[in-house]
Order: structure tokens, then sequence, then C-alpha cells
């Protein structure tokens, strides 16, 4: 299997995202430029975290407009993994491949430190490592993290089991003071009705090995391993 990182002007966590494929998880990894088309055969593709075109305009507005996302459009279509983290999550709201939208978080400050997420469906290719309710603790660095979609979507999302992870306490509990942007019923993480496509605001990049303060976020990682080999 192969994975594909796209690296867009702005960028700042490709490198992260490439460390834990090629040496966490042991994968072959490439690194796919915005101003391309080609894929190079990927399996998978990661859109990482950063500032994608300097946030000029809302915030994964410009990428998601980038020659790369054509290709990573007709990539999902077609049933391919892939997966958007933190400004990642925000280029596949921008590029309909998501629902919703990122806004301001509610405090109008950036927030950078650990929290902890329940996964809410370990039927995906990016959560099959885990069990539904099960607690993770992996950290957030945005500034625009605040999900909020219309309420028909939001029916939608919870009806057909679309909402991946949430906010929660260590105890697992779906709670107000765990929630650090403001986001709509606490979501951290949504698919696509394929489910092969996730974003999520939280780095599992940035928590994939013990010594950044958790391995939560391997999971993720192993989880899309685990997928693409049963293919």
């Amino acid at each position: 299997m192969k994975f594909g990182i796209v690296i867009f002007p702005g960028s700042n966590c490709d490198h992260d995202a490439y460390n834990v494929v090629a040496e966490v998880a042991k994968q072959p990894a490439t690194f796919l430029w915005h101003d391309s088309h080609e894929l190079e055969n990927c399996d998978a593709v990661i859109l990482p975290g950063g500032f994608a075109y300097g946030d000029y305009m809302r915030t994964g507005a410009i990428a998601a407009m980038a020659p790369i996302m054509e290709s990573v459009r007709k990539f999902a279509q077609s049933g391919g993994l892939v997966m958007g983290i933190c400004n990642g999550f925000q280029i596949l709201c921008e590029a309909g491949l998501l629902p919703g939208v990122l806004m301001r978080n509610a405090g109008l400050k950036y927030i950078c430190k650990q929290v902890w997420l329940r996964c809410e469906n370990p039927d995906t290719p990016f959560t099959n490592t885990m069990r539904r309710g099960e607690v993770l603790k992996i950290p957030i660095g945005h500034m625009d993290g605040n999900y909020f979609c219309d309420p028909a979507t939001l029916d939608g999302l919870r009806r057909n089991d679309r909402v991946i992870f949430r906010y929660a306490t260590p105890q697992g509990e779906i709670a107000a003071s765990a929630n650090p942007n403001g986001s709509l019923d606490n979501i951290a993480g949504i698919c696509n009705q394929g489910r092969n496509v996730l974003g999520m605001m939280p780095h599992p990049d940035r928590s994939s090995e013990a010594m950044l303060g958790s391995a939560d976020g391997f999971r993720v990682f192993q989880s899309m391993v685990a997928a693409l080999v049963q293919k």
C-alpha cells in the first residue's frame, strides 16, 4: 500500500503525517504537490494540518480549488481513503467532500492542548481498531475548529452514524465543559456517506508515539492500514 500526503503552500504538519506513516506504521509514503493532478497510484491520501495558502480567505477555501483537489475528489468518489486533519478537515468541507463548515473558535482564541475524544462509530476504515465509546487522548491546535452545519445536515449525520468522534471528558461523557471550541454537538470528526472520507480537527499525527504525550492517535493510522490490507 502507499500513502500520499498533500503539501499546500503553508502546510506545516505534512512531515508529521509522513513520519507516522513511514517511520511508525512502516508503510510507503510520498508527498503530493498541490499544483499537480497526479496522485501517484496512492491507496490513501492525507490532507495535513497547517495554514494552506495562509488562510487568507475562509480557512481552506483556496486550497479546495487547488489542482490536486480535482484528483482527490475523483479518488474519493471511487472509494479511495481520504483523511483530512485539522486544516485538512477544513479543506474537505470547503471542497464539498464533507458537509458543514469550520468557524472561528467560540472563545475567538487559538487553542493548543490535549483533549479527549470518544469514538462514536468503530465501523469505518479509520476506526476499525477501536471500540464504540472508547476514549482517546489526542491534541488540538486550531483557531477555526468550531464545526457547524444546518439542522437537516446534523440530523442526517446523527441518523447515518457519520459523527465519528466527539469531544468528551476523560470518562467519556459528552459535556459542554469538554468542548474546546464550541463545535455543534461536540463534533470533533465526521465522515462522508461512503465512510471512506474522514475529517477530524484533533491531530492523530501529533499523538502517534508515547514520547509525544499520547500514542492514541496511532490507532487511526493502524485502522487505515488494516482497512487497506483487507481490500
